[in-house]
């Protein structure tokens, strides 16, 4: 019994050092209630919310599963918080360099169209970490100022693309197939975990990001070199595919996971004009597996429904609902730096909200959307691997009876490389196509590791930057860093 009282009296104490609503005497006498803690997370009163879950948990006899939960919340807070580390003079300096006179009323208008990204967390404003490049991507106006100012500064990809694409397309067109010939990458991948992240001696768990060897457009696939000679390659039936490597942390050393692979990749196009369309087998394992909600992100809301009804209506041909769902989504929510995953609810919802989303974003919209319009869909993701233009990457795939599974790329859209001009074919080249400059890492959303992870994910949705952990706990984004080095074959 003084134990607990003991902890009571701190958690009042804490309440008013920390300037908490609630009066510290109240608190210590009053039970706390699920409703408070909710109360207090959605104003964005974080250190209050986590005192409260702390609080609630002392005093009451949860279950291991509640306890877990509760801790979940308190950790999706605290990665908001990383997220929103940007203060007004952060962004006006950033602004500054297009706008020299903006001011409170610009801020204000650009919050309120939502292309200012923000929160208030504890009472104060935080953007969101990328706010401020986000707004030359997403306010017409400041587009053209950015553009105005600086020029053309479409880099490396584009040139690349704009060659690329018409050759793939003219090859498969008269050649009556489906895929390219392939080209060779090359890859090296670094992970650092920071020095004294964990105590000395400490045994890290590692999974870091592989090629699948089970996708046909992506053959080849081979291991060169580890920097421990001890790890395990995941089986295919792994929708993430991981090298999985531990290694001991030693004080004052950052720990360092290296590797190099290669492999073969080719472009895919699929000519689908004027192909009569089979009928789905809706009796089938595979078109019930991928044509149903998979909560949290995947989910046949009011909203996803209204929408359906607005841009596909009664058409019935399901590649011109695909097609229909893939030009709506390209106009309707241009590319922006996206906040981590995992601190997002219902990701669909959050794009359509609030306009705007990154590539595996707006790929849970287009797929959230054929699902419900009866067309199976899969996630697909790992890195595009343009020259000049590297990056973690997300797109999908559709499947139409007769053909089979089609690549989509959402947020690469309609081709902004081509010219006005250009063949059909080229402009709406990543609604039925995808090209050769990608490595397939995962072939699902959410799925299982192999080894299993133990405790929740840094990124709860995809994977490919690496997941860490130790005995005590998940290691987050803010103590380590990654790095990728290419060359092309």
């Amino acid at each position: 019994m003084l134990k607990y009282n003991l902890f009571t009296l701190c958690v009042a104490v804490m309440l008013v050092a920390t300037g908490c609503r609630q009066n510290a005497s109240s608190v210590a006498d009053a039970p706390i209630s699920p409703a408070q803690i909710d109360e207090a997370e959605t104003a964005g009163n974080f250190t209050e919310a986590k005192q409260l879950i702390d609080y609630y948990i002392a005093r009451n006899e949860l279950s291991a599963d509640s306890i877990y939960l509760l801790n979940r919340r308190k950790e999706k807070m605290r990665r908001i918080a990383i997220d929103f580390n940007k203060s007004k003079d952060d962004v006006l300096t950033y602004i500054r360099k297009y706008y020299p006179d903006v001011n409170d009323d610009s801020l204000n208008r650009w919050e309120a169209s939502k292309a200012l990204e923000y929160k208030i967390i504890d009472g104060q404003k935080w953007y969101f970490e990328r706010a401020a490049p986000n707004l030359f991507r997403l306010d017409a106006a400041a587009i053209a100022r950015k553009a105005e100012v600086q020029g053309d500064v479409s880099g490396d990809s584009g040139s690349t693309l704009k060659k690329h694409l018409p050759e793939v397309v003219s090859y498969l067109t008269s050649t009556n197939k489906s895929r390219t010939t392939q080209k060779g990458f090359r890859i090296k991948f670094k992970l650092t975990l920071a020095a004294d992240a964990v105590p000395d001696g400490e045994t890290v768990r590692c999974w870091l990001p592989f090629p699948r060897n089970d996708h046909s457009r992506q053959t080849d696939v081979r291991l060169l070199s580890v920097n421990d000679s001890n790890y395990i390659i995941s089986p295919s039936q792994y929708a993430h595919s991981s090298l999985y490597v531990e290694k001991v942390a030693h004080n004052g050393q950052p720990t360092v996971w290296e590797y190099e692979f290669s492999f073969r990749t080719s472009a895919e196009w699929h000519n689908l004009k004027n192909k009569p369309l089979l009928s789905y087998n809706l009796s089938s394992d595979a078109y019930s597996q991928f044509t149903a909600e998979r909560p949290p992100h995947i989910l046949f809301s009011d909203s996803i429904k209204a929408i359906s009804k607005r841009i596909v209506g009664d058409e019935t041909n399901n590649y011109q609902k695909a097609r229909k769902i893939f030009e709506w989504a390209d106009v309707a929510f241009p590319w922006a730096g996206a906040r981590e995953y995992s601190t997002i609810d219902n990701i669909p919802a959050y794009v359509i909200e609030n306009g705007h989303g990154d590539c595996g974003q707006v790929t849970l919209v287009f797929m959230t959307l054929a699902r419900y319009n009866g067309i199976p869909t899969r996630w697909q993701s790992g890195f595009m691997l343009h020259p000049g233009s590297v990056n973690l990457h997300d797109w999908c795939e559709y499947y139409i009876e007769g053909i089979g599974w089609i690549p989509l790329d959402q947020s690469f859209g309609v081709n902004t490389f081509a010219d006005a001009d250009t063949d059909t074919d080229v402009r709406l080249f990543y609604s039925n196509g995808i090209d050769a400059y990608r490595l397939i890492v995962n072939n699902n959303h959410a799925s299982d590791f192999f080894p299993a992870k133990l405790y929740p994910r840094s990124d709860n949705v995809d994977f490919q930057r690496g997941e860490l952990e130790w005995r005590g706990g998940n290691l987050y984004y803010d103590v380590w860093d990654w790095d990728i080095d290419v060359s092309y074959e």
